[in-house]
């Protein structure tokens, strides 16, 4: 009897953290009275994120696991998604925005992509001839290492952009996989999230052990290549003060002007953030690119012909190539990164908009849904880059929607669209031209197909990940 008595005694200390947690959780934001799954009409979804963008600038906070905007003593550890539409959001993003991620700066990316580019393909030359590799882990790796140099400058070393590319990839498979705790769950349930929540934290502790370190080291202002990287950047930033959470260190050197430091914990947030956001999107669109052109191999090898023809550097994918451009819009059309556009809407004003009379609810915009809206798009559900090209149903149609009407957003809309958008489309790019430059792509075996069925978790993925053939050839064949 003594195991089952141990079990018995198990179950109800869990059972009382369980309780006590709710109960501490109980002081968060609550959930609205109305909760609208989604919003699937492109011309509502324009009035909303673009013609009354204030109205629609605010993530809902229940959405936010508890393990990435925690409070540390009644202080909450925000990051540029977390974090209300106000004067701390615009420090965050100004910050991210006129500095990092800035047009004239991402020409500073090259030599990083060159670098990552050539090991990729030194990488996948080395399995044997036609062998048949699964993917997404090597293009991950990849594109982490040019986003973990911009974030930390060229002091990081292999080793640890390798350990933190396994945590942060670790950190985003476990958060997809986590629910908040349902009041009307069962006990079972409750205990299955517990166990995900430990592993969270755990990750999350990970990474603070990791990161604290290039926080301290305080590289210098301006890395090689004119880089500075950001973690620099968030090290000299300050945000407003918010003097309740300053109580205790009102008198600190670092709160000046009604303006504070970020906090160590802050600054790792936002490092997450930015290396999570930056690696996944590209990874995730490279995928399925690849996937598309292996199915597809007549749009391969016409992608080819305009990446042979282009004399330019690998860097500079894109410019003078609007095949390559529109095979990436394709793939952004059809598989946006995030499938939704969570925003909480907290006036009657914006619930107006919407056509809705409750004035605090949830709203998903959805985007995948608006990529294949049949009234938009000819024969949604088919991969077809040329709709992109001048004269094509979609000649103008960008990343970002315009201002007179919402075709696709998959790096969305308003005045919350994604600031790595430039950064993104640079990369996907570079390593796409590269990558079929380099290679012959063809399915894992001879008359086989590729499984393009789509699967939600942390971001938009392939629920099959792509295994393909990938054959050296010389830029001549």
């Amino acid at each position: 009897m003594e195991p089952i008595a141990l079990l018995l005694c198990g179950l109800l200390l869990v059972l009382a953290v369980l309780r006590r947690t709710s109960t501490r959780r109980g002081r968060a934001p609550q959930a609205p009275a109305v909760l609208l799954q989604k919003i699937r009409d492109p011309a509502v979804v324009h009035r909303a994120l673009v013609d009354n963008a204030n109205e629609f600038s605010n993530r809902p906070p229940a959405r936010l696991h508890v393990a990435l905007v925690r409070k540390r003593q009644g202080q909450r550890n925000e990051n540029l998604n977390s974090v209300a539409h106000g004067p701390h959001w615009r420090a965050l993003r100004c910050n991210l925005t006129a500095g990092t991620l800035h047009p004239s700066r991402l020409g500073c990316l090259a030599p990083l992509q060159r670098e990552a580019i050539q090991d990729l393909i030194a990488t996948l030359s080395s399995k044997s001839k036609g062998a048949v590799t699964e993917l997404h882990a090597h293009l991950y790796g990849a594109v982490f290492s040019v986003v973990a140099r911009l974030c930390f400058g060229d002091g990081v070393d292999d080793r640890d952009v390798r350990a933190m590319c396994r945590v942060i990839k670790d950190l985003q498979l476990s958060i997809g996989v986590v629910r908040p705790f349902s009041p009307s769950g069962s006990v079972l349930d409750k205990l299955v999230e517990w166990r995900r929540l430990r592993r969270l934290f755990a990750i999350n502790a990970r990474l603070t052990e990791m990161f604290l370190p290039f926080i301290k080291a305080r590289p210098s202002p301006c890395d090689n290549g004119g880089r500075r990287p950001y973690v620099d950047s968030l090290v000299d930033l300050r945000i407003p003060s918010n003097e309740d959470e300053h109580t205790a260190t009102a008198k600190s050197d670092d709160v000046d002007c009604g303006r504070r430091a970020l906090r160590d914990d802050e600054i790792v947030n936002l490092i997450k953030e930015f290396l999570g956001a930056g690696t996944g999107t590209v990874a995730v669109c490279l995928e399925w690119a690849l996937a598309h052109l292996v199915d597809r191999p007549e749009v391969q090898r016409r992608l080819r012909r305009e990446v042979d023809a282009e004399a330019a550097a690998v860097s500079r994918a894109g410019a003078g190539m609007p095949y390559l451009h529109a095979v990436v819009l394709e793939t952004l059309r059809m598989h946006p990164p995030l499938p939704v556009l969570p925003r909480h809407v907290q006036s009657d004003a914006a619930a107006g908009v919407l056509g809705l009379s409750a004035s605090d609810l949830y709203v998903n915009f959805a985007v995948a849904d608006i990529g294949r809206d049949g009234r938009t798009w000819t024969n949604p559900d088919e991969f077809q880059p040329e709709r992109f090209l001048a004269g094509g149903e979609a000649d103008g149609v960008g990343p970002l929607p315009g201002p007179k009407g919402i075709r696709m957003m998959p790096f969305g809309a308003g005045h919350r669209f994604c600031p790595g958008v430039g950064m993104a489309m640079v990369n996907i790019k570079c390593f796409l031209a590269a990558l079929v430059r380099e290679f012959d792509w063809a399915p894992p075996s001879a008359g086989g197909g590729v499984d393009l069925t789509e699967l939600d978790g942390f971001f938009k993925v392939m629920k099959t990940p792509l295994s393909a053939r990938a054959t050296p050839r010389n830029q001549g064949d």
